[in-house]
């Protein structure tokens, strides 16, 4: 089968595009046909050598995946051949990744697709979709009516987090760094939408919700917690999940004194059962067009050494080449 993988991390030119035995369902596995793939800024990490996982060698790239079961294993109960199945959570922890014309899963790591939505929506919307679900519903426990803040609304992530506050009835605001994006993001849902090289942030929140929001999801790198916790209502609550390597100050006393809480996480540490329930409404949303995931391109495979050069050049030097989701088809 074919695969892009590499056998040593380091720039998206160590990844080679080639042939590799087609892996064989064992115990509880699925056998995937791979329809579509998606890239996330996690995947460029590891290629990197910034994440250090016990790697198979060649290690196959790639976290998210959407196709059709071709066999199962002998203990395997949940599919059966000729379902339509998307997933997450490869390519972590020391698992194989996904970037090939097959892919052995567990089946605790799949779900089903729903009927009308493609192959390249499924993949598009996965490790984002259980990112978002895990920190807005598991996490902050968003309520209709509330008011959720997002930074980098038409994001993998923020667009993500946008439709998701809309589909559980809270009003959202969010950031965008042009007008084309500003006009994205209301499309996708935004209550307000602020671009922030052109407006005052603070400003335009305060005015839009005086008493502040109720959950800031921040997607920076490098958080600004003195305007974040300065836009919090009381009893905020604050979600964190990038910036491996950041070391902001924090304004502790504005913090604690509005009773606010704070969130940290990372998806694949989430156990197969809360990702399964992420899923479930994933795939509702999905099925009913309340979520629809961006996608920037679609690539064809054999191009993911290019895939990953662009998704860290948007991510890393944070050039916003990317509005959305790198899709790669087999």
């Amino acid at each position: 089968m074919k695969a892009a993988y590499f056998t040593q991390p380091g720039p998206p030119s160590v990844i080679q595009f080639g042939d590799l035995p087609r892996p064989e369902p064992q115990e509880s596995q699925i056998l995937v046909r791979v329809g579509a793939v998606a890239v996330n800024p996690i995947d460029t990490y590891i290629r990197a050598g910034a994440i250090q996982f016990d790697l198979p060698k060649p290690f196959i790239v790639g976290c998210d995946l959407a196709g059709t079961v071709e066999a199962v294993g002998p203990a395997a109960k949940r599919f059966k051949a000729g379902d339509r199945v998307w997933g997450s959570n490869q390519g972590l922890l020391g698992r194989q990744g996904t970037f090939a014309e097959y892919a052995a899963v567990d089946e605790c790591w799949l779900y089903p697709t729903p009927d009308g939505v493609s192959d390249e929506v499924a993949a598009a919307a996965a490790l984002v979709g259980i990112t978002a679900h895990l920190g807005v519903v598991r996490d902050a426990k968003l309520q209709p009516g509330e008011t959720l803040f997002v930074n980098g609304g038409t994001g993998g992530v923020g667009s993500t987090v946008v439709q998701m506050a809309k589909a559980l009835g809270a009003r959202v605001v969010t950031t965008c760094g042009s007008d084309e994006k500003v006009a994205k993001a209301r499309e996708l849902g935004a209550d307000l939408a602020i671009n922030y090289k052109t407006e005052n942030i603070a400003e335009r929140v305060k005015a839009f919700v005086p008493q502040g929001v109720n959950v800031f999801w921040e997607t920076l790198r490098e958080p600004n917690f003195d305007a974040a916790v300065a836009m919090l209502a009381e009893r905020g609550r604050m979600i964190i999940m990038a910036g491996r390597e950041a070391r902001p100050t924090f304004p502790v006393g504005p913090f604690y004194v509005k009773g606010c809480s704070l969130y940290g996480f990372v998806m694949f540490k989430a156990t197969p059962q809360e990702q399964q329930a992420c899923a479930e409404d994933i795939s509702a949303w999905l099925a009913s067009g309340k979520l629809r995931p961006c996608i920037h391109r679609v690539m064809p495979l054999a191009e993911t050494a290019e895939a990953h050069r662009l998704q860290e050049e948007s991510t890393v030097n944070k050039s916003g080449a990317t509005a959305g989701k790198l899709v790669l088809k087999p």
